[in-house]
């Protein structure tokens, strides 16, 4: 369009001022107003020393056409004719590619040094300069050609269009296959892209990492590989020895990839240590269960696990929102934690907070006429019977209903925890024991053994004594004045015989185990490293050049490690260690105590929805009021205590595993093995 509009212009230029250009002269002013610069010329008689303008034309931007004029002037001191128009609409400028507005210009000029100068001055403006010819008759043949050659170009271009779009049109279809293919590409090169290149063998080198179970396979796909590339040299796998610390891989499926989740949460765990999933499948869901016991709850969860297992071929291949996303890559979790919720349901024996006899009748029977007071003071408990399993139904709805339920489920939750913290520090010891540590356990898993049982070990014992024998022995008593007076007579908050000695012991045990704890080890560290050192002080007599080269570079190793141990640094890591799992001791007990707050505050909600919801909408006659009442029920077990209350007990039994269970022995300071996989790609990286 540019050329057509530049053409055009000249033809137009040149018919009405061709007469002129050849003979006539004018005056111009120039920019700075100087004066007027004669440019006519007396035609000479002789035709062969007439002398001629030349001209240049093309297109330059109207928003530099004013100064581009004004430099011409300047530089050739008038001794031109400039002539310009611009052309209608928006042309493609041909380097930046934007829509741009031009002007056609015609230069007329004198001289081979005035051609240079307007040259040098259209490369610096930008200006693009196009051809064009004085006969009248190779004008109209020029158009002709432009316009031809213009339509050639437009049927081209529709033609690329129409076949663009018909490619486009096939390959929708296939589009998902296409992205994938690229994505495959692209994750190959980037593979490529970290191998070395061995200049000397003129080949590539790769190291990595991969399970022992599989180098087989691996080499069989090497094989394989270069059977079907007809490669004249195969691949050679070797393995080699490495100081630093392999990745850490754990074989995983649909059911135990969530509960791995949850601790790499935390960390990755380190090379061959304990892994802390395998024992949290099980205890995860069954602590969350202890905060969420309500089997009719239980029931509506499995519901939803089981929708989500049933359908998850479904599910898994559609994008599901982010909600929906994380509940269903947590289904099996849900599923365990719906299955052990209905377990303690019947323990607490709540179904929407409403009892039901289902093992048996209660073993408390009527004290004349006292039943109807609603509670257990007026009741008689059966000396040969007892409820089978869980809570006796008789305790809901009595007076006494929340104290007893408090101090069940709070000694249950000290139990619990204990026994949870004690699981933590036995696989301490078999880490310590697999590392060939002895350090760690003397001096770790011992006095931390001795120190949590001999304080809250023995109260966890106390309770079950309690439990077991029916004894009014106050507990707090007992275990202040354990510490307070050890030696005070314990009178009525007796439990056993010898109660007294036993407790004597439990303290000189416990405050020994800190002192244990801190200083031995530090210590042994710091002996051995200087005996080490003293070893290696001397050489060895009569050995070759090669032999006092390797001792030498093992001195360089030795102060090495020299300069890097610190007994300082050491000994107060030990010190911050031991204060951490004394203090911790307590706080981390106390922190299980949110096993009963939340069990409490569940089972509270659940009888305010049931009483003060249901039963009072139940209470009218009319059944708009009554399908209201459901209908609020509904809401708020859903919304409350099915949704709220799930996510609360969840995070809750997280971080009693993260940091009351796991901090115990984990170290989580690994790092995941990733290998190269098609598999792992995501459709929605960028390509």
């Amino acid at each position: 369009m540019n050329l057509q509009s530049f053409k055009q212009f000249c033809i137009r230029f040149f018919n009405s001022h061709q007469s002129e250009a050849n003979g006539r002269s004018r005056f111009v002013e120039d920019s700075d107003g100087e004066g007027a610069v004669l440019l006519e010329q007396e035609m000479q008689t002789d035709p062969a020393k007439q002398g001629r303008l030349g001209y240049i034309t093309g297109l330059v931007a109207k928003s530099k056409s004013a100064a581009f004029e004004r430099i011409l002037f300047r530089a050739t001191r008038g001794n031109l004719l400039f002539k310009q128009d611009v052309i209608s609409g928006h042309v493609t400028d041909s380097t930046t590619g934007e829509k741009v507005e031009k002007a056609v210009f015609v230069i007329f000029f004198s001289g081979d040094r005035a051609q240079s100068k307007i040259s040098k001055i259209c490369e610096a403006f930008g200006a693009s300069r196009y051809p064009f010819p004085e006969d009248v008759s190779m004008q109209r043949q020029m158009l002709g050609e432009v316009a031809e050659r213009l339509t050639e170009l437009r049927t081209t271009l529709d033609a690329g269009n129409l076949h663009r779009d018909a490619v486009l049109k096939t390959i929708a279809y296939q589009l998902e296959f296409w992205i994938s293919l690229v994505q495959r590409e692209k994750a190959v090169y980037h593979t490529l892209n970290m191998l070395s290149i061995d200049i000397t063998r003129k080949c590539l080198v790769a190291e990595a990492w991969c399970p022992l179970s599989a180098s087989n396979q691996i080499q069989e796909a090497l094989q394989r590989a270069a059977f079907d590339s007809n490669s004249q040299v195969g691949a050679v796998f070797h393995e080699l020895q490495s100081k630093d610390l392999p990745p850490t891989y754990f074989k995983t499926n649909k059911f135990s990839g969530a509960f791995q989740d949850i601790v790499d949460a935390y960390g990755v765990g380190r090379y061959q240590e304990a892994n802390p999933a395998v024992f949290t499948i099980i205890t995860f869901p069954f602590l969350f269960a202890v905060m969420f016991g309500d089997w009719a709850h239980g029931i509506a969860l499995l519901m939803a696990s089981l929708y989500l297992i049933l359908r998850e071929k479904r599910l898994g291949s559609k994008k599901l929102g982010d909600i929906m996303e994380m509940a269903f890559g947590g289904r099996y979790i849900i599923l365990l934690m719906s299955i052990f919720s209905i377990y303690t349901g019947f323990v607490y024996n709540e179904f929407f907070s409403v009892p039901f006899s289902l093992f048996g009748s209660s073993a408390y029977k009527c004290r004349e006429l006292s039943c109807s007071d609603a509670t257990t003071t007026g009741l008689l408990k059966s000396p040969s019977y007892t409820y089978p399993f869980g809570v006796d139904p008789v305790w809901h709805g009595s007076r006494s209903e929340l104290p007893f339920l408090n101090s069940l489920k709070m000694k249950m939750s000290i139990v619990l925890g204990v026994i949870h913290m004690m699981l933590g520090i036995g696989l301490s010891y078999f880490n310590a024991k697999f590392f060939n540590n002895p350090l760690d356990i003397w001096y770790q898993f011992v006095p931390q053994v001795l120190f949590l049982g001999a304080m809250f070990g023995y109260l966890s014992l106390l309770i079950i004594i309690k439990w077991c024998s029916g004894s009014q022995a106050d507990l707090y008593h007992v275990m202040i004045y354990m510490f307070l007076s050890p030696t005070a007579d314990l009178g009525e908050n007796s439990l056993f015989w010898g109660q007294r000695g036993i407790q004597v012991m439990l303290v000189l045990i416990a405050v020994v185990s800190v002192p244990w704890m801190l200083f031995p080890k530090p210590f042994i560290l710091r002996k051995r490293h200087l005996e080490k050192l003293q070893g290696r002080a001397y050489g060895i007599l009569g050995g070759t050049d090669l032999d006092s080269i390797d001792l030498d570079q093992e001195h360089e190793h030795d102060e090495e490690q020299l300069e890097e141990f610190e007994f300082g640094e050491i000994f107060v890591h030990q010190m911050i260690h031991t204060i951490e799992f004394v203090l911790g001791a307590v706080s981390n007990t106390a922190s299980y105590l949110r096993l009963w707050a939340l069990s409490l505050a569940h089972a509270q909600l659940s009888s305010v929805f049931y009483e003060r919801v249901l039963l009072l909408a139940w209470s009218y006659q009319s059944i708009i009021i009554r399908l209201i009442g459901c209908l609020v029920f509904a809401s708020a077990t859903i919304g409350v205590l099915l949704v709220m209350e799930t996510l609360s007990a969840f995070l809750h039994a997280l971080r009693l595993h993260w940091v009351e269970f796991q901090n115990k022995f984990y170290q989580g300071d690994g790092y995941k093995f990733s290998p190269f996989s098609f598999s792992a790609l995501n459709s929605d990286d960028d390509l």
